[in-house]
């Protein structure tokens, strides 16, 4: 279980596809990630994996053929930033919201507007992001949103798009700092809202078949 509150940025050392279609080797750069050990879990760009080998500089993670269809993962390339967080432990402060690092679905940067600038001179941005409109009706205005991994507050949300707003911190410190137009992200919706969702089911049906 993670939080959404990314504790650094790593940065792809290579990726490695694995023959017979059954997936890749991830090698990332985080020198400050200090403890990490192999069978550890790590959520990168907001995806759940399990690091498999340890070096001086960082760790290396399997990628299973599933997560490179359902995340952009495997069009990750030497450089690209990434942003991770360890899992939540016993006793911490929860900061963001209940993320499980599963990524339902991709979304696209469709705008990016700057926002009024702050006591001293730094802006906020507010980022309209398209998604699947069955990805869409778990998304509401004013709940959490995780987006690359970084937990977010849903500003406005809409049939197939939606607005998050980015504070200076959260720009110089996670990789969405750097997103441009038609880039993509991964996305998690409150796991809250599928639970309630799959309990309303029966109920829901049995109306529409009234």
């Amino acid at each position: 279980m993670f939080t959404g509150i990314v504790e650094g940025q790593g940065e792809v050392v290579d990726l490695a596809l694995v023959p017979d279609d059954a997936g890749a080797r991830l090698r990332v750069r985080a020198p400050w990630l200090e403890g990490l050990r192999v069978g550890d879990s790590v959520a990168v760009n907001g995806c759940c994996l399990t690091v498999t080998a340890l070096d001086p500089d960082g760790f290396s993670a399997d990628v299973m053929a599933e997560s490179l269809r359902r995340t952009a993962l495997g069009r990750l390339g030497p450089g690209d930033r990434l942003n991770l967080e360890r899992p939540l432990a016993v006793g911490d402060r929860l900061g963001g919201h209940m993320v499980q690092g599963h990524v339902d679905g991709l979304g696209r940067v469709l705008e990016r507007r700057r926002l009024g600038e702050g006591p001293l001179g730094e802006a906020s941005e507010e980022l309209r992001l398209g998604l699947d409109p069955e990805l869409a009706r778990y998304v509401v205005a004013k709940g959490s949103i995780t987006v690359n991994g970084v937990s977010l507050t849903v500003v406005e949300a809409g049939p197939d798009w939606l607005t998050v707003a980015l504070i200076p911190h959260t720009m110089a410190v996670t990789n969405l700092g750097a997103l441009r137009q038609g880039d993509e992200v991964h996305l998690e919706v409150d796991v809250l809202a599928k639970y309630v969702e799959r309990l309303l089911e029966p109920r829901l049906g049995s109306r529409s078949g009234a």
